[in-house]
């Protein structure tokens, strides 16, 4: 049988928010592989790089050229016939590398079963049927809007931001305001879901504005924002300072000017993240990625809901109405990763302090782990799991071993290692970073809450 290590040819999309020519890890990342005829075009944005099996963008075994959808399907050992038969011999996920210059859409990814409903009525604007967990790990500074702020936070920009409040109409802020007085922080499941149904009301109120209104109202933000400084937005909520708030909204209004999304974002919370730092979005939950590079894994699909921030396709009816209209503080949509139990490291990877570190979101698609070795000749030993796995080596090298094929590493390399394979991964660098995206079903939930 063959040695399940194969490494993987990956293509990278263009997209108008990726950072341009060389300074895209996306792209570099791309050209990395000695077979990809593919070469970097300098005045070019480069966004995604992409791993799996998506027909969008089917990455290939470079040695055969065959897409590896086409490998795991001859051979369904290759993932577990588990996993196989449960995803339709598709890979679980999706993993990529964004390399964000500029804000993406404002959007939303829908839920398994709104995925089937969309893919049938609109083919064209989304091409599958397969929900969109998806996680995030900061590879360099990162900052987006991620999930609607604690409500005292909105109510506050509501009464302290004029352009916002004549935006979502005195009424409807009046009414948003009275719904979730005194009841912002309550548990119970009434006001809660009273709650919930005041904050669609007013974020539908703020969304459903014509272009005109927004950019009128746009350039009093943008007037205010530059004006008042420390004071904007008095002062700023609990977790955002009046400068950091008045300095983000001319930066994107420089990027998207007039653009309702200068106004989402005092509903949404604006999050940094450092390194190595991560969060997880549920199916339903509004985000925007503002600008970084990042490791991104998902459930392998392609369906974007949008509204701002974008020229592209926007569905305004079905953002609003499919929205969880959770709110909560960013730190409760920041992960956790804690040491991966699964891997021994040698005496030089103890050492040099080496570490393997499991992100693991509550969904049974995937997780991540990401192993620094620190110094030539550290050595991380994975024990072998029921479900495939793809790695991807983001900076120094060393080498991938399974059984007895051993290939060279680089940054930018991406390898496929299948099911019940020992994976081992050895530095010949000061540093080896890689991260590795893997399905093994025992136990973890699906992204609907179903075990």
């Amino acid at each position: 049988m063959q040695v399940p290590l194969i490494q993987l040819q990956c293509g990278v999309n263009s997209y108008d928010w990726g950072k341009v020519g060389k300074e895209s890890a996306a792209a570099k990342f791309a050209a990395a592989t000695e077979t990809s005829k593919f070469s970097i075009e300098n005045e070019k944005p480069y966004a995604e790089l992409w791993m799996g099996t998506h027909p969008s963008l089917p990455s290939k075994d470079v040695e055969t050229q065959r897409t590896l959808l086409d490998l795991v399907q001859d051979n369904k050992a290759l993932m577990s016939t588990q996993i196989s038969d449960k995803f339709d011999e598709k890979l679980p996920f999706l993993f990529k590398v964004l390399s964000i210059r500029k804000a993406l859409s404002i959007q939303a990814h829908p839920n398994k079963k709104l995925a089937e409903q969309l893919h049938a009525k609109d083919p064209k604007n989304y091409p599958d049927d397969n929900h969109k967990p998806e996680m995030t790990i900061a590879v360099t500074p990162f900052d987006g809007l991620c999930g609607f702020r604690p409500l005292k936070e909105i109510s506050h920009f509501l009464s302290t931001v004029p352009a916002l409040r004549n935006l979502v109409g005195d009424e409807a802020a009046k009414e948003f305001e009275a719904s979730t007085s005194g009841r912002e922080t309550s548990t119970s499941a009434e006001d809660t879901q009273r709650n919930k149904k005041a904050l669609q009301s007013a974020f539908s109120a703020l969304m459903t504005k014509d272009k005109s209104t927004v950019a009128a109202a746009a350039k009093e933000l943008i007037s205010s924002a530059e004006q008042d400084g420390e004071k904007f937005a008095g002062g700023g909520g609990p977790s955002n300072g009046g400068k950091e708030l008045a300095d983000l909204v001319i930066r994107l209004n420089s990027q998207f000017e007039g653009d309702v999304g200068l106004f989402v974002l005092f509903f949404l919370n604006y999050v940094k993240l450092e390194i190595g730092e991560a969060m997880f979005l549920k199916a339903d939950d509004i985000h925007a990625y503002l600008s970084g590079d990042i490791i991104e894994c998902m459930a392998s699909s392609d369906n974007v809901v949008r509204a701002g921030f974008t020229p592209k396709f926007q569905d305004l009816p079905t953002l609003t109405s499919m929205l969880t209209y959770s709110y909560a503080p960013i730190s409760e949509q920041k992960m956790n990763p804690v040491d991966y139990p699964y891997v021994t490291l040698n005496r030089t990877a103890y050492s040099s302090s080496s570490s393997a570190i499991l992100y693991d979101p509550p969904i049974e698609e995937f997780s991540v782990v990401k192993t620094e070795l620190n110094g030539e000749k550290a050595k991380a030993t994975f024990e072998a799991i029921e479900g495939p796995s793809v790695i991807i080596c983001t900076s120094g090298s060393g080498t991938i071993s399974v059984g007895p094929k051993s290939k060279n590493v680089k940054a930018g390399y991406v390898f496929f290692v299948g099911a019940t394979a020992e994976c081992v991964l050895e530095s010949d660098s000061e540093s080896f970073t890689t991260f590795k995206a893997f399905c093994e079903l025992s136990g973890k939930e699906t992204a609907n809450g179903a075990s």
